[in-house]
């Protein structure tokens, strides 16, 4: 039986977040955390509300205004849990997010009364206004190192910013580069343009992030345990894992460019896939879909914006959807890595790719529901590790 010892620590400030108080941590009926590999994460905490005795004209919680939007919250949990000979410590911050806000449901019985507060990852504070700036003479990349540099010190970035001067250096005569949006909607196009992603995810340090803006990161064999079925004492998952094959998610992109000298039309090939393959038997194209985006675009760039979209579409071919306890499962699943899926049969098992993991916590539990994918049927390897 898995000997279990998690932990949740929590830390609230306007700006540089402290441990929070006792009274809040007590207070903390459930949480729930949802981190996505591309979209903004997001959190959900529910705390009973009770008067103060001194003061019954008023909750607690809400005349400290310690869970008041805007603050900085950072949710950080510390597992340590014994399962066979093997002991697994991970102490993973969920999220570091920004509270947008607060919902009251008072009650007529005693001790019913909830504060449930929710938010959003601090991309958040990216997005909120609308800005006209023109940039002259820079590249991409020199572009979103200026931006970020506006948000490294408040927040703790680490910048992870790729060059594209190899790329595309502009001068004003040939392009102007204009933003007529928020700063996290301009660097998302600026990411698309060059078939880059954009992401900011918590550091292992409270109150550090690192923002990445480049090329999709190659997964390597993942460390992380397999989730397994079927496997009698060895069986980690606690209900059974979903597939779906989706055969109309592939579409072969058909792009093009036009020559600068005679103004005729170069068709783009996709040569190969930027990503690593998961599946033996990847999913056929059985959509074409013209891209318009790249007429105008330098060859290299168009080349790699053909390759990203033929790879983005066709990763999606298959997902599998399940839940696991996490003490029985000792881990703490992480977005954006991979994760291998046993005793479900060499169709559907093998390495994917974890899209999306919901954590739900609340005292005595700890469940999380996740979302993986792939771009085909059939393992590329005959036997994963524990």
């Amino acid at each position: 039986m898995p000997e279990p010892d998690i932990r949740v620590k929590l830390l609230i400030g306007k700006t540089i977040p402290r441990p929070a108080p006792y009274e809040v941590i007590d207070a903390l009926i459930d949480l729930e955390v949802t981190q996505q590999d591309r979209d903004r994460s997001g959190f959900q905490m529910t705390f009973s509300l009770s008067k103060e005795l001194k003061n019954f004209s008023d909750y607690w919680l809400l005349r400290k205004g310690i869970l008041d939007p805007p603050n900085r919250i950072i949710i950080q949990v510390i597992v340590n849990v014994k399962v066979g000979v093997n002991r697994s410590f991970q102490s993973p911050i969920l999220i570091d997010g920004i509270i947008t806000d607060h919902q009251i449901a008072p009650s007529n019985q005693p001790g019913e009364s909830r504060l449930i507060v929710t938010g959003e990852d601090i991309s958040l504070m990216l997005d909120l206004e609308d800005k006209n700036e023109t940039y002259l003479n820079l590249s991409d990349s020199k572009i979103v190192n200026k931006i970020l540099n506006k948000y490294k010190i408040k927040y703790g970035l680490t910048l992870d910013v790729q060059d594209t001067t190899k790329y595309f250096s502009p001068n004003q005569q040939e392009q102007i580069t204009t933003q007529q949006s928020t700063d996290l909607q301009f660097i998302q196009k600026l990411a698309i343009r060059n078939s880059f992603i954009f992401e900011i995810k918590p550091a292992k340090t409270p109150g550090t992030n690192i923002a990445y803006w480049g090329e999709e990161k190659d997964k390597v064999t993942p460390a992380q345990p397999a989730l397994s079925m079927n496997m009698g004492a060895f069986t980690n998952v606690d209900s059974s894992i979903s597939f779906n094959f989706n055969a109309l998610e592939a579409i072969k992109p058909q792009a093009s460019v036009s020559d600068e000298k005679t103004g005729a039309s170069i068709p783009i090939q996709v040569l190969k896939s930027p990503s690593q393959a998961l599946a033996s038997k990847a999913a056929k194209f059985l959509r074409k879909e013209v891209l318009r985006c790249t007429n105008k675009l330098e060859k290299i760039l168009a080349q790699k914006e053909t390759e990203s979209f033929a790879s983005r579409s066709q990763e999606n071919a298959v997902t599998a959807t399940g839940e696991v306890d996490t003490v029985r499962y000792g881990y703490v699943l992480e977005v954006r890595q991979l994760v291998g899926v046993r005793g479900v049969g060499k169709t559907y098992g093998g390495y994917y790719y974890v899209k999306q993991v919901t954590h739900r916590i609340k005292r005595g539990e700890y469940k999380q529901s996740f979302t993986l994918k792939r771009e085909g049927q059939g393992a590329t390897i005959q036997m994963l590790q524990v």
